[in-house]
């Protein structure tokens, strides 16, 4: 078996955080100015929410602009990340497995979780964190068979 692979081996540690009262046009320059697809949302150190990049994108649906097409880059300038994000994220300790991590993320239908410990976000595990570790298994499981490989083959020229 393994050694158990915990979270905190493959979160991303020091997540790129908003304030609820960040706007919209603030959150989707952080995400990419910072390349990243999510951003966590802290409020006097604690995590009230997650806003996703689908999340800004889906600010945009058709019956927003068409309450008054004229000012929709003003109401939109404006929109506190409160008004987008997703309050209260499932969240998941640094200790605890990835298999729980994708087991939880396939469970809620979620690509995300943020990581905390004692009431604070430490880091951020994606589904993308979850195929690196899934490639690293691979890895090792292909080293392992080609090194038994090896033995046999030299054991057989002996």
């Amino acid at each position: 078996n393994p050694r158990e692979r915990m979270i905190r081996d493959w979160m991303t540690t020091d997540p790129v955080t908003v304030t609820s009262n960040a706007t919209l046009p603030e959150a989707y320059w952080l995400m990419v100015e910072n390349r990243i697809r999510r951003l966590l949302v802290i409020d006097a150190g604690r995590l009230v929410g997650i806003v996703t990049m689908e999340d800004l994108r889906g600010s945009f649906r058709p019956e927003i602009i068409a309450i008054n097409a004229l000012k929709v880059n003003e109401i939109l300038a404006e929109m506190p990340i409160r008004q987008l994000m997703s309050k209260d994220p499932i969240t998941i300790s640094p200790t605890a497995s990835v298999t729980e991590a994708a087991q939880t993320m396939l469970e809620h239908k979620i690509s995300t979780l943020p990581v905390v410990e004692s009431g604070t976000a430490v880091g951020i595990i994606t589904e993308s964190d979850l195929f690196r570790v899934l490639v690293d298994i691979c890895l090792s499981r292909e080293a392992q068979r080609d090194e038994m490989m090896n033995n046999e083959t030299a054991e057989g020229s002996e």
